[in-house]
């Protein structure tokens, strides 16, 4: 399904949403709960991760930085 980009090992803690965000680096926000409000996204580790058009950037279970090609719903299908 999806390959491995960069190794980083990044431990979770429950309770926070991890993900790649736009500069490429590991970052986490404060999951909203029963009415509370979620929190301000930190980083967890710079790494700096070129991202390429066409892919989704994740962290999987290893707590490395993955990526799947993307369906594109706007390309049209040959008949």
């Amino acid at each position: 399904m999806g390959e491995k980009v960069q190794k980083v090992g990044v431990k979770r803690e429950d309770g926070f949403l991890y993900y790649i965000d736009k500069a490429g680096d590991v970052a986490r926000a404060k999951m909203a709960r029963g009415g509370k409000k979620g929190g301000k996204p930190q980083k967890v580790t710079k790494v700096g991760v070129r991202k390429e058009p066409g892919y989704l950037y994740y962290l999987d279970k290893a707590g490395d930085i993955g990526r799947a090609k993307m369906v594109n719903a706007k390309t049209k299908k040959k008949k």
